[in-house]
């Protein structure tokens, strides 16, 4: 207990000192805390705006690329390419990939859609819209659209649908209204159920959702599907993620992460920041902290050459010690008076 003791009476005798240590120490702690609570709930922020409107993983056959209608070996032919027309292949056994993409260890959600180009219609206004066609559950655990409702339900039921605050502005339609859907050469009458905002105006001014048959029929991709939706527990992991489900279905996958190469950049520079800041932060206090007990040792020269000189060890080893020091400050007490 020598080093308890001698500490605490230090600590007594030199109050100014121990507090300015105590003050340096818990302001340093603070601002270390402060920083990075407030750049973590920036980044924590950030990616729920950014992923709140978009799944994690989307899986999708690409468009057909052109082919060449003449080749023969050892002989060259002069042809133009033309595109091929803007149409996504059938997703083959969709039925399968879902289940694949359900067992990919990390994917806590899957939601096959059918979405596509249409043109909602009410009296006068003419929208171009984003036909979203999906089970109403599966979607929610994708996008929550039913805990971003402003106004009415969240059912995709039937004939319902739910459409952006921004949509309903533009066609001037509310809870209830008929919206007129067209594509191509289908139409659909479609009755609004539900106004949602999710914070981002590309989907509240364009999609337009509904059951997944519904969009079937209108797109004309009936018992097809567009894209398989998938969330993951963690949103850093979905490149590898989905690199292991498109080796696992064969189809081409694409991350929130290559979607979003600037946000990914930023915030990794983000991150940098943030541990250069928290290691300044930290060198700061600990020379603070070092300059202060540097002077007190210097303060402490006398005391610690007398405790030494009755032979305490560097690490005041044995509590015997004690009385033999009381013994050495009296003797000097004396030599001085």
């Amino acid at each position: 207990m020598l080093a308890l003791q001698l500490a605490w009476r230090f600590l007594r005798e030199g109050r100014t000192q121990s507090l300015l240590i105590l003050a340096g120490v818990t302001i340093g702690i603070a601002a270390f805390v402060f920083v990075s609570a407030i750049i973590e709930g920036l980044q924590v922020n950030l990616l729920e705006q950014t992923l709140g409107s978009q799944a994690h993983i989307t899986v999708a056959p690409e468009e057909a690329s052109p082919r060449a209608l003449m080749s023969e070996s050892g002989v060259a032919f002069a042809r133009r390419i033309e595109p091929s027309e803007p149409r996504r292949r059938p997703f083959d056994q969709w039925q399968r990939s879902v289940r694949r993409v359900e067992a990919t260890e990390g994917v806590v959600a899957t939601c096959p859609k059918a979405s596509g180009s249409a043109l909602a219609y009410r009296g006068a206004a003419e929208e171009a819209v984003k036909v979203v066609g999906a089970d109403a559950d599966r979607l929610r655990q994708i996008v929550d659209l039913r805990a971003n409702l402003v106004e009415g339900t969240y059912r995709l039921g039937g004939e319902d649908a739910v459409i952006g605050t921004t949509l309903a502005q533009k066609l001037g339609a509310r809870v209830g209204d008929p919206v007129r859907v067209r594509s191509g050469d289908r139409e659909s009458l479609l009755r609004i159920v539900g106004v949602f905002d999710v914070g981002n105006e590309v989907v509240n001014g364009r999609w337009l959702v509904t059951s997944l048959r519904n969009a079937q029929t209108l797109l004309n991709r009936v018992g097809d599907i567009t894209e398989i939706d998938a969330r993951v527990a963690e949103v850093y992991q979905a490149e590898r993620i989905a690199r292991e489900i498109e080796a696992r279905t064969g189809v081409p996958t694409e991350s929130w992460m290559e979607r979003n190469r600037d946000l990914l950049t930023g915030l990794r520079s983000q991150d940098a920041s943030t541990t250069m800041i928290r290691i300044f932060v930290l060198l700061a206090v600990a020379m603070g902290i070092a300059s202060v007990l540097s002077v007190t040792v210097v303060q402490r020269r006398g005391q610690i050459g007398i405790l030494r000189a009755v032979g305490t060890s560097r690490r005041i080893a044995r509590p015997p010690v004690w009385s033999g020091w009381r013994a050495a400050r009296r003797a000097a007490r004396r030599g001085r008076g």
